[in-house]
């Protein structure tokens, strides 16, 4: 499990729009135009109504089942089942007098539209004994139960509402911070940031998960899907909603979430003015708007003067359609890191076929120790746009966390079989350089910084 990145004061540079974008007070409380605002199902600024305030326009049904499975649906398959669907949702959800109404029955209420990175706002009234949630991207869930339910206290019922219940024991999120639940009878109200696979919930004003990892239910081994719907789950006890809004975040805006300020321990290897502390082929790049631009077809491996053993580095970058880079670990500083490193972390365009007609092993997608240890696909963000990512390096362990996503989790003293045969001598090394491996693409990096580990 990955450890929480906490929601952290940004730098000030930032904090006007940041607070502007997520509907902030100086405190990190929800603003109180918000409240107003939604009364009447009318969204705040730069939020979209998720319902319509009047039916169920927009909306399918579905049950907790992996969404991978329909997601990868033919079109008139899904449509099929969507349809399918609709005569289960009308039995069992309604409008009442500008309330959307469940009787504890039935499918659960399903998005049409998919999203990614969002802020959701929602209100919700619920009844003794009754179970409920919110399922991110199809997968359960924020919780939403009866906090006064002493059958149930064994499972947690007593810590209340807004934690994300089916992580595992004793997982960050499994539990909500704070008790925070409304009495029944009145109306809650929920805030919820998902970025990558990370997710930040306030429930009645009150945190009561930072940053924490939806772990995916259906299969933990795996994260959650990129994409996926919102579902509003139904399970046992009526339940009413009313203002349910929804914006999608920006790239900029997710990475600087996600990021927050350096916590201690980090410092800086680039200065984002030239190549100080660095040494290798470095006219091969070049500084532009504080960031490092690899030059048109020239390659090589720049690396830092400094030497590690284990570390976090902590970057961003930017690739144009088909671009190909990677990331130095433990560089001797001589030769080609892929091999004679403890290995390349590649850095490359999720749709490199596309842009380029060239297949490629899965050990050289993005975020893969190359040539070794595969990495997830699907979770950069569009080309053109910056990407965050963390890297965990400790003894012959890799990881690799891209956009709030861990994408790759390898032990390389354990791999055996090699892409083309060719093997890594190097992947054993205990300590080394940090850098990059150019591959002739104007590839760029930013704000780069690394923390040594014991």
């Amino acid at each position: 499990m990955i450890p929480p990145i906490h929601l952290r004061k940004p730098p000030f540079r930032w904090l006007i729009l940041f607070t502007a974008c997520l509907g902030l007070s100086a405190t990190g409380q929800e603003s109180k135009s918000t409240d107003a605002e939604s009364r009447d199902n009318h969204p705040p600024a730069g939020f979209t109504a998720l319902w319509n305030g009047q039916d169920l326009t927009g909306w399918w049904g579905a049950t907790t089942e992996n969404p991978r499975q329909y997601e990868a649906l033919a079109p008139a398959d899904f449509e099929q089942k969507r349809r399918a669907s609709l005569d289960d949702i009308h039995q069992h959800w309604s409008v009442q007098q500008g309330e959307l109404v469940n009787d504890g029955q039935g499918l659960f209420l399903t998005s049409e539209k998919f999203y990614g990175d969002i802020e959701m706002l929602a209100d919700y009234k619920t009844v003794p004994l009754a179970d409920s949630g919110i399922y991110l991207r199809g997968c359960p869930q924020v919780q939403i139960w009866d906090s006064t339910e002493q059958s149930k206290f064994d499972l947690g019922a007593d810590k209340g509402s807004g934690g994300l219940w089916n992580n595992s024991p004793g997982a960050p999120g499994k539990d909500p911070l704070v008790l925070a639940d409304r009495p029944f009878g009145t109306w809650n109200h929920f805030r919820i940031i998902m970025a990558g696979s990370r997710v930040w919930v306030w429930l009645n004003g009150r945190q009561t998960v930072n940053g924490a990892v939806l772990e995916n239910y259906f299969d933990r081994k795996l994260p959650v899907p990129p994409r996926g719907p919102v579902q509003l789950q139904t399970h046992g006890g009526e339940i009413r909603w009313r203002n349910v809004f929804i914006r999608e975040l920006g790239s900029d805006e997710a990475n600087t979430l996600l990021r927050g300020t350096d916590p201690e321990g980090f410092n800086a290897v680039f200065n984002g003015q030239d190549f100080t502390g660095w040494a290798g082929p470095l006219d091969c790049c070049r500084v532009t708007n504080s960031a490092i631009l690899w030059q048109h077809n020239k390659g090589g491996t720049i690396y830092t003067v400094a030497e590690y053993t284990n570390f976090v580095a902590r970057l961003e970058f930017k690739l144009p359609p088909g671009g190909n880079n990677g990331l130095a670990i433990r560089y001797p500083g001589d030769g080609d890191t892929a091999y004679v490193g403890m290995c390349e972390c590649q850095v490359l365009d999720d749709n490199y076929e596309k842009a380029t007609g060239q297949q490629i092993d899965p050990r050289q997608a993005h975020g893969s120790a190359y040539g070794m240890f595969p990495a997830l696909r699907g979770y950069q963000h569009p080309i053109g746009e910056w990407n965050y990512e963390e890297v965990t390096v400790v003894g012959p362990t890799i990881k690799v966390e891209l956009n709030g996503t861990q994408i790759l989790d390898a032990d390389l003293s354990h791999v055996s079989e090699f892409m083309h045969n060719s093997a890594h001598p190097g992947k054993d090394r205990t300590s080394g350089h940090f850098g990059f491996a150019g591959h002739n693409d104007p590839v760029m990096f930013r704000n780069i910084s690394l923390k040594a580990l014991n």
